[in-house]
């Protein structure tokens, strides 16, 4: 196959998106009797994760902590009575991070997009410049902050000591966002230093993490449903749900040891409604019917291995016919590896890759966003472009097993993440207090209709839709305040009070270099 043949279905990328809108909200204005209810929003405190610290496009960086759903809450609260918010903003707008005075590739800089008219399309990549956020001596350590959200944490890592330890930072038992706040207490746990504060109100939006980090890798981690263990996890693994239950009512109780302190919990929405796993179609690859052609030659001794292995009973006939290789004019299918198929190398015939548990993906499947890049380059970068047998990532061999979800992986994902849900659902039914909302309805919606907010629309589409930032995961500022308007509607209908919603069309979308 010739090297122009094989070319990813391409992200279309507009930029009439990139900017904030003027806006007449007209119910963010006027004289309406704005009041805070029977709600106390004096010292209000939010914990949870990059969602609740403001992190977009990859990195956290300064304007979005300044438009972080918890701040954008604060300034509404402010109307009715609310105190002051303090956050462990940090030094710039760039998003990477110092340890002691040297940069870490593991913690860049923030994407923003490529819109050079010499390329072929607008692409994300990151910002140039020099960080100048120092996670280690960072001089914040003491202060009191009511944005306690830590990218990165899983619900255990709220009560963990030592979270926010530097000597921890090597070993992974540390947190570098934690470091540069926490308090000057060696043991310090996220959740200890929230409480102390007895905050009058609190939002708590943990447990993204604990489904998501193994998602985004593609599923290379473990289940750990039935370990009770969370010390022995991986960093990629699901959390058990009978952890996360008992780790998520011991966090709600320390936020509500005060009893008359009041707050909101909100659940976990499913990865599939967001662009990191909706943006590369199963079927990425177009071809001419030279290639085809080409393709189903080159796959014809696979597909008699598959029926050999079928003649054998090592398979079945649903397999057999999941596994045979089938390319035609048209988009296609890309070609994966399937840990869950049978293993029939035994039957090895020649010219056949061994047999390996590989297959074409299906619309069950979800590839990850970082397969965009991949799918149709050379598996070697050294290997001639113009060799029509250069074997090409995802046509002439499979993606790897970090570049797509397969059903069995998504299934454990959303056996866990429903189970949180309920963890989280009743803790906020069982306590008067308390008000729930539902995140993942809120995604689903962007995800499945997109969101008419009044004075605009937005939805998931990656890098055009306007909620969601270019890192295909969190929000932009404009899709923050639609969270935190959600929000404020649970807490006008559970707390009787009237505090204003913003207008999300005033907040920003993307950014273009």
């Amino acid at each position: 196959m010739k090297n122009t043949m094989i070319k990813l279905v391409s992200i279309s990328v507009a930029c009439a998106v990139i900017s904030a809108c003027d806006s007449d909200f007209s119910n963010a204005v006027g004289d309406q009797n704005f009041n805070s209810g029977d709600a106390d929003f004096t010292n209000f405190v939010s914990v949870g994760d990059s969602l609740t610290a403001g992190y977009a496009d990859g990195a956290l960086y300064l304007a979005g902590q300044e438009n972080s759903y918890p701040a954008i809450l604060a300034q509404q609260f402010a109307k009715v009575g609310g105190g002051n918010f303090n956050q462990p903003l940090v030094d710039d707008n760039l998003g990477g991070l110092l340890f002691g005075g040297v940069e870490n590739p593991a913690f860049g800089n923030r994407l923003v997009l490529n819109a050079d008219a010499a390329l072929p399309r607008p692409v994300p990549e990151p910002i140039a410049g020099d960080p100048t956020t120092e996670v280690i001596g960072s001089g914040l350590n003491g202060t009191v902050f009511n944005n306690m959200g830590v990218p990165g944490a899983k619900s255990f890592h709220l009560g963990a000591p030592g979270y926010g330890n530097a000597a921890g930072l090597n070993t992974g038992a540390a947190n570098p966002y934690f470091v540069r706040f926490s308090s000057v207490a060696p043991d310090a746990t996220v959740i200890g230093d929230a409480a102390i504060q007895q905050p009058s109100f609190f939002t708590m939006w943990i447990g993204n993490n604990d489904v998501l980090s193994y998602a985004t890798s593609g599923g290379i981690g473990e289940d750990q449903t039935g370990n009770f263990d969370p010390t022995s996890y991986g960093p990629n693994d699901i959390t058990d749900p009978n952890v996360f239950a008992s780790t998520y009512t011991s966090l709600v109780g320390a936020m509500t040891a005060n009893p008359a302190a009041q707050g909101v919990l909100i659940n976990i929405p499913d990865v599939a409604t967001i662009p990191y796993f909706t943006t590369v179609p199963y079927n990425a690859v177009p071809l001419d019917q030279a290639t085809a052609d080409a393709l189903n030659n080159a796959y014809a001794a696979y597909n008699g291995g598959v029926q050999a292995a079928l003649g054998a009973t090592l398979i079945d006939a649903e397999e057999a016919a999941l596994r045979t290789m089938v390319f035609s004019v048209g988009q296609n299918a890309v070609v994966i590896l399937d840990e869950d198929l049978t293993d029939i190398t035994v039957l090895n015939p020649p010219d056949t890759n061994g047999l390996i548990k590989m297959r074409q993906a299906t619309a069950s499947d979800l590839l990850v966003l970082t397969a965009s890049s991949k799918i149709g380059s050379l598996v070697d970068p050294n290997d001639d472009p113009l060799d029509p047998t250069s074997p090409r990532w995802g046509v002439s061999a499979p993606l790897e097993d970090a570049d797509v979800l397969i059903p069995s992986e998504i299934l454990a994902i959303n056996t866990a993440r429903l189970a949180y849900n309920v963890t989280i659902q009743a803790a906020a039914d069982g306590d008067t207090n308390l008000e729930f909302v539902d995140a993942a309805a809120l995604m689903a919606e962007l995800n499945d209709t997109g969101f008419d907010y009044g004075t605009g629309f937005v939805d998931s589409t990656y890098a055009t839709g306007g909620a969601f930032s270019l890192d295909g995961v969190h929000p932009t500022a404009r899709g923050y305040a639609i969270v935190a308007n959600e929000i404020i509607k649970a807490i006008n209908t559970g707390f009787n009070a009237n505090v204003p919603v913003v207008d999300p069309g005033a907040f920003t979308t993307i950014f273009v270099k």
